[in-house]
């Protein structure tokens, strides 16, 4: 059993400061023990809306809602968006006899009518798989090959693990995705998904997708966003500033999970994933999300010029920047790139990440670091 307690504290401060809590996530990633822990410790009252009991507890909402005290929680919230107006009454009682954890696996902006039912009455909490500060740092390689889902990376081996992804990503094609209201064919998806796990970390091209996938470039976007509103796909916005330069003005895209990337590629253990042509891309991924589990998403992007010169990631937080580079490889080096990054970025400092364990200086404000490494100094960005 992985011990969250620092994602369990996290909740437990919004639940004292807000009315109403909301945990964000894909499905499998841990939300519904958190919540059950969280309602087993405040004697609160749980709602599973895939659950037939439960569903019929809820055929008279406002009776079965109002009456209740203490701590109020509701699983897969976006199976049942009609309750939010609900919600927003309720949690403007005064006085307050009961706060709200709702658990989603589905972005607020995916699930229509959501997005403002709550809006100034609810606080948000990202809740991915495991990462990095909750294995350990002697986990790294399992936890890169496994991705962070709780089943995959508990399996009992590789081809277990392996399995259970392959099952995942099936499951979510067919079930998930027309269970949250979406009309998107699962095969449409599914193909979009298996080419995205090609292009990992590549700039994002509508039009390049549409023609691969024989749709238009608008319904390639759709298909995209409807991943990323699942937490299934990544996209990371570029930096511009007015530099003089042609900057590349389209986001990045990844596959969030690496598990799930190597699922879609095939890969099953650490010595078929470093003879894959995907393998720097795949850790640059899973750096990334490692180092983002810490600093949030808001004001993280990435930044290239048509000239060649780009960085894979960048921090901001008020007049401070950090850069990321990330390297799958013994000894990284510097490169004019990097030197040029520094400067037109005006970076506080820029860390080569690679999946080494010794962390050095290799050059003015500019360091080779280990992953652990590189997690804390974004934490103290923060």
């Amino acid at each position: 059993m992985i011990q969250r307690s620092t994602l369990l504290d996290q909740v437990r401060t919004a639940l004292k400061r807000s009315r109403v809590v909301t945990l964000l996530g894909p499905r499998q990633s841990g939300k519904t023990t958190l919540a059950r822990l969280l309602a087993a410790e405040q004697d609160g009252t749980l709602f599973d809306l895939e659950n037939p009991t439960d569903l019929a507890r809820l055929s008279a909402p406002q009776l079965a809602l109002e009456s209740l005290r203490g701590l109020v929680v509701l699983d897969e919230i976006q199976l049942r968006p009609d309750l939010l107006p609900l919600l927003r009454v309720l949690a403007d009682r005064v006085p307050l006899p009961a706060k709200f954890l709702i658990l989603g696996s589905a972005s607020p902006d995916l699930v229509r009518g959501s997005s403002e039912s709550l809006a100034g009455r609810v606080e948000f909490v990202d809740v991915g798989g495991f990462d990095l500060g909750e294995t350990g740092a002697g986990n790294q390689e399992s936890l890169w090959v496994r991705g962070g889902f709780p089943l995959s990376w508990l399996a009992a081996n590789d081809t277990d693990s392996l399995v259970w992804r392959q099952g995942f990503i099936r499951t979510f094609l067919e079930r998930d995705i027309g269970a949250f209201g979406i009309g998107t064919p699962p095969e449409a998806l599914r193909r979009l998904w298996q080419m995205l796990a090609h292009y990992h970390g590549g700039v994002w091209n509508a039009s390049e997708f549409g023609r691969a996938l024989g749709i238009s470039s608008p319904s390639a976007k759709r298909h995209l966003d409807i991943l990323a509103g699942t937490f299934m796909a990544r996209l990371l916005p570029p930096w511009f500033e007015n530099l003089g330069k042609r900057l590349v003005r389209q986001p990045k895209v990844y596959v969030r999970d690496s598990g799930i990337l190597h699922a879609l590629l095939g890969l099953a253990t650490l010595d078929e994933l470093r003879g894959h042509p995907k393998c720097g891309a795949s850790w640059e991924g899973f750096c990334i999300e490692q180092i983002l589990a810490v600093t949030g998403a808001r004001d993280a992007y990435f930044w290239g010029t048509h000239a060649g010169a780009e960085l894979d990631l960048l921090v901001v937080r008020g007049s401070k920047r950090i850069g990321f580079e990330f390297k799958y490889g013994d000894a990284p080096r510097t490169s004019r790139s990097m030197h040029v990054a520094l400067e037109d970025l005006r970076l506080d400092e820029l860390h080569v990440v690679y999946p080494g364990n010794a962390s050095y200086p290799l050059g003015n404000r500019l360091f080779a670091s280990s992953l652990p490494d590189a997690i804390a100094q974004a934490g103290r960005f923060t």
